[in-house]
């Protein structure tokens, strides 16, 4: 997986939003037993290599509190509850009054990224930017729109 993960963090530094600017560069966090399981955490290995690329800093700025069911099968409002005050910011010297680039793998209804995102402007982040690489939407969303260019840089908190 991880030479997959390095390609897709080329990848998003080639679609990276040149005309924005960010400061400091946040994986979303999985939770350690997560990690455990996988290996890996699929956003520290995009985020590491979109800050190789932009030459942007990374930082470790948020933990997850506690485990969580996968997203994956949730309606929208259970993916919000199921999500909800499960980030705590753990470098908050780090984002405060910065420009924040939070990074995931796949947005689906945000509500990972919105959580996320609601801790970093809690601790002080300037401004919060989501940049994904994989945005799924309904089904006949994405047959609607499967020849339309989303901006990267197109949900901001």
């Amino acid at each position: 997986m991880l030479p997959l993960g390095r390609l897709f963090g080329r990848w998003m530094a080639r679609a990276y939003p040149r005309n924005q600017l960010f400061e400091v560069i946040v994986p979303v966090p999985s939770h350690w037993r997560r990690r455990l399981w996988r290996g890996f955490d699929q956003a520290a290995v995009l985020a590491r290599e979109l800050a190789r690329h932009t030459g942007i800093p990374t930082a470790q700025a948020l933990r997850r509190t506690r485990h969580t069911d996968p997203q994956a099968g949730l309606t929208r409002r259970q993916r919000r509850l199921n999500i909800r005050g499960c980030f705590q910011t753990i470098a908050p010297d780090k984002i405060q009054g910065r420009r924040v680039l939070l990074i995931d793998d796949v947005l689906t209804t945000g509500a990972t990224a919105n959580a996320a995102a609601e801790a970093l402007k809690a601790a002080g982040a300037a401004h919060v930017g989501v940049f994904t690489l994989a945005r799924a939407d309904r089904a006949a969303a994405l047959v609607r729109n499967f020849h339309a260019e989303v901006p990267a840089h197109e949900h901001e908190y």
